[in-house]
């Protein structure tokens, strides 16, 4: 038979014990600031993608098919780099709490009490951040919808061909279009 561990001895570098009696790690100061900085990132990830939807938005005013494209490409190198800093962040999470997915809103009770002020300031940076993208994005998304609708109805007038009718069953065929009127031929 084996002999039971013995405890660990109190010193300031042993985890303090769950309920269950597994161990857990501790929140450093220094794990608090990493959080902060990748909080602060992903912050300013948010505020680059809230400035690419308004410069969207002007190309789409101007017609500016070439800025529109930039602007695809922007956001898609931002959405990159913004899930490497969320994997970051996830990454601070699970040492700080054995949880990826731990919301920000939590980390007070988590911590038994007030957070360090730039953990705060970050945590409510990242909402206001989160919160205007939010915003820019339905704008851009009613934008484009009605841009794509006025190019789809100038290029039916273009073309001379009616709108498709809307049945219960979803959207309509389009109709085949007309090259003009019959030649008839009435001599004979």
């Amino acid at each position: 038979m084996t002999e039971p561990m013995p405890a660990p001895a109190a010193d300031s570098h042993a985890l303090p014990l769950r309920p269950e009696g597994a161990r857990r790690p501790v929140a450093t100061p220094s794990m608090l600031n990493a959080l902060a900085d990748a909080i602060t990132t992903e912050t300013r990830l948010l505020d680059e993608l809230a400035q690419i939807m308004q410069r969207q938005r002007a190309a789409v005013a101007q017609d500016d098919i070439d800025q529109v494209d930039d602007s695809v490409y922007a956001t898609h190198r931002v959405l990159l780099t913004l899930g490497e800093a969320r994997r970051r962040r996830r990454s601070l999470n699970r040492l700080i709490s054995d949880n990826d997915e731990l919301a920000i809103r939590e980390l007070e009770a988590l911590l038994g009490g007030a957070l360090p002020a730039a953990l705060q300031q970050a945590r409510v940076a990242l909402r206001t951040s989160a919160e205007t993208l939010t915003r820019e994005v339905d704008t851009n998304r009613r934008v484009l919808r009605q841009a794509m609708t006025a190019g789809d109805a100038y290029v039916r007038t273009l073309l001379g061909v009616e709108a498709p009718v809307a049945s219960a069953y979803g959207r309509a065929p389009a109709p085949e279009p007309r090259a003009g009127g019959l030649l008839v031929d009435r001599r004979g």
